[in-house]
């Protein structure tokens, strides 16, 4: 059985969750990172040297990187489906908006979410957190343009593509809703995102 190694409340840990309910791949997850620590200990480090969470083992297979973790599973359980379709341009597109996610959206959403959720008030840097907000509200208005025409961020249909941005829209939406407001084509993906059963993974308490 397909082994999970990370706390649920981490967002990576999230893509893999959802991907696996949406393909219906059993798993076994253990806690791991964040206040059950054990990701700084020489076992898990032998298996993720970066001591980061998720790692998986598949039969053996050690694989750490949410966004590559994400691809393999959809590739080995999901071949030809919607979710990892067999034309190449469409799976180019899914992974572009997850890379998007990985090196545009993802650090200014990590001002806003570490300073609001996981800092104190003596702590808490208000100034990252408003470059993070202005950033994401340039970026997030790219997604709100895209989505215009698209139901999905590749078109009609849902893909890995989804999932990384899917994760953090849910915070972006919680964490700033004065500006997420303002993007109705984001929230209305958003709202076909909860509809799938999936994405319970994404909704819980932020922590």
């Amino acid at each position: 059985m397909l082994k999970i190694l990370g706390r649920k409340t981490s967002s990576n840990v999230m893509k893999v969750l959802w991907l696996c309910d949406e393909l219906s791949i059993a798993y076994d997850r253990e806690d791991v990172g964040g206040p059950f620590g054990k990701n700084d200990q020489a076992d898990y480090l032998s298996k993720n040297p970066n001591g980061l969470v998720p790692t998986i083992s598949d039969d053996g297979f050690e694989l750490w990187e949410s966004n590559a973790i994400v691809r393999y599973l959809a590739a080995k359980h999901g071949a030809g489906s919607s979710i990892w379709p067999d034309d190449p341009q469409t799976r180019a597109s899914a992974d572009r908006w997850m890379e998007w996610l990985s090196t545009t959206v993802g650090p200014n959403m990590v001002l806003i979410f570490r300073n609001l959720v996981r800092e104190t008030d003596e702590t808490r840097n208000m100034d990252e957190v408003a470059l993070g907000i202005k950033n994401c509200t340039r970026w997030f208005g790219v997604l709100d343009e895209l989505l215009a025409k698209n139901d999905y961020v590749t078109g009609s249909d849902f893909t890995v593509g989804d999932i990384p941005l899917g994760v953090h829209t849910r915070r972006w939406v919680e964490l700033c809703p004065d500006q997420a407001g303002e993007m109705k084509n984001v929230l209305a993906w958003f709202e076909r995102l909860k509809a799938r059963p999936a994405y319970h993974h994404c909704l819980i308490p932020l922590e």
